[in-house]
């Protein structure tokens, strides 16, 4: 089970699983087996198997979501304009520092 980080986001997967295992489970007796060249065909559709055709399930389905909308072009710079040069930041360097270890050993070196 992959790493999901939060309760919310492992309960939403748990969920999710079953929902799309019983998808698969009634979409069999629609999907067409096209087994790749190396792969025996079956009469009894794995849910692996399933998920592969399941593609053409969706096609002929359709989707619920309304097609994208044309826009058009976006204005971008005009003709003559010229772009702001970004502002220059100087560079940082940063000296060799000493870890806390280090300050330590240093300390009862000298003191000896």
């Amino acid at each position: 089970m992959p790493n999901f980080g939060t309760k919310e986001k492992c309960d939403r997967w748990s969920d999710l699983m079953p929902m799309l295992t019983w998808e698969l489970w009634l979409a069999r007796g629609s999907i067409v087996d096209h087994p790749l060249p190396w792969h025996k065909s079956q009469i009894n559709l794995t849910p692996g198997r399933v998920d592969q055709g399941f593609g053409a399930v969706i096609a002929i389905i359709g989707t619920p979501a309304s097609p994208p909308k044309p826009r058009g072009k976006s204005p971008g710079l005009k003709k003559g304009q010229v772009r702001s040069k970004r502002k220059p930041y100087p560079i940082v360097k940063k000296g060799k520092g000493k870890f806390e270890s280090q300050k330590k050993n240093t300390k009862k070196a000298t003191s000896a």
